[in-house]
């Protein structure tokens, strides 16, 4: 999900940009609500279950895409998949492109020994430069996001009337190294809801998450779970209306910052120099974990691997910090 919303800035920028040009944006169609307010993109979604499942399924994928005239192909995710569509393309004379990951720079980030602690590249530079390539240089230096969504009655219904700053918590992520201790969130949690101005809302998915999100909520009549109670796109309008997100390297953070909401990000094994900084934060909006009592770090690039003595990297993040660089934001 995350490496999907980090696409959405690029694409607004290029639509601003180049709006004689026609986009057709590729994906599931779970991900179609994110493009749906960009001048000169259309959505087609892959049905990867039953049409375009398998090699075969991709050959019917670049049958169906070849019918929609496609001048040149901008493949943004650069993985087998899309590797098979884009150089069936390249052998029919279309021009085509895709975005170097930058992987030797990522793994030199996360080495354990003779490691230089540097940014790489974002990825939303290196989208950028797939477009380059393409004869399409991009600028985006000056973002324009979208106007705050209108929240629907049966939204409403659930929140109330926004009267107070609205802060988002998603204290989840895909790997447990990027996730903060669940303790250490309730602290801050708690702290929040001490503020009769605020109201947070928590946000997750499946049985699991919400089970946690209950308890993390703690009866106070400020925090509300969201999670199983809405769909994604009411979801998407309400992070919209938000006024500052609070979320972990995940999914969640390139949502609110693609729709212009300010994020603040907990970092565990992973780090904004790998190039997945949520799109237009500052720097310091971004807490890592303590380099110098976990030196370390960053020990992944995606938080999927785990060095032993490392478990409790994010317990060097207080939730006072947490709590302190919300409230100056705010």
């Amino acid at each position: 999900m995350g490496d999907v919303a980090m696409t959405v800035p690029v694409l607004k920028a290029f639509s601003l940009q180049y709006p004689e040009v026609k986009i057709t944006v590729v994906s599931r169609p779970f991900f179609q609500p994110f493009f749906e307010d960009i001048e000169n993109v259309t959505f087609f979604a892959i049905d990867l279950k039953e049409r375009h499942k398998g090699f075969l399924g991709l050959i019917r994928l670049f049958s169906d895409l070849r019918k929609l005239h496609i001048d040149a192909v901008a493949d943004l995710h650069n993985v087998l998949r899309s590797k098979v569509v884009r150089t069936l393309f390249a052998l029919t004379g279309k021009k085509v492109a895709a975005t170097d990951k930058g992987r030797k720079e990522k793994k030199a980030l996360t080495k354990l020994a003779n490691k230089t602690i540097s940014p790489t590249q974002s990825m939303f530079d290196r989208h950028g430069k797939t477009f380059e390539k393409l004869g399409f240089p991009l600028n985006l230096d000056h973002p324009i996001f979208p106007k705050k969504a209108l929240l629907s009655e049966e939204i409403i219904a659930i929140t109330g009337n926004k009267d107070k700053n609205w802060i988002g918590i998603a204290p989840f992520a895909q790997y447990e190294t990027k996730v903060y201790p669940i303790d250490l969130m309730q602290e801050v949690i708690d702290e929040l809801a001490k503020n009769t101005s605020v109201k947070v809302f928590l946000f997750g998915g499946g049985n699991e998450e919400i089970k946690k999100l209950n308890q993390l909520k703690n009866n106070h009549e400020n925090v509300m779970v969201v999670a199983g109670k809405i769909k994604f796109q009411q979801e998407l309008d309400l992070i919209a209306n938000l006024n500052l997100m609070l979320s972990m390297d995940s999914g969640n953070a390139h949502i609110a910052a693609m729709l212009g909401v300010k994020v603040i990000t907990l970092w565990g094994a992973t780090h904004p120099f790998a190039g997945f900084k949520p799109f237009h934060q500052p720097d310091d909006f971004c807490i890592t974990s303590d380099r110098e009592q976990y030196p370390f770090l960053p020990t992944s690039v995606y938080g999927n691997k785990k060095v032993e003595g490392y478990e409790n990297a994010m317990r060097s993040i207080l939730p006072e910090t947490v709590v302190n660089k919300i409230n100056s934001v705010l």
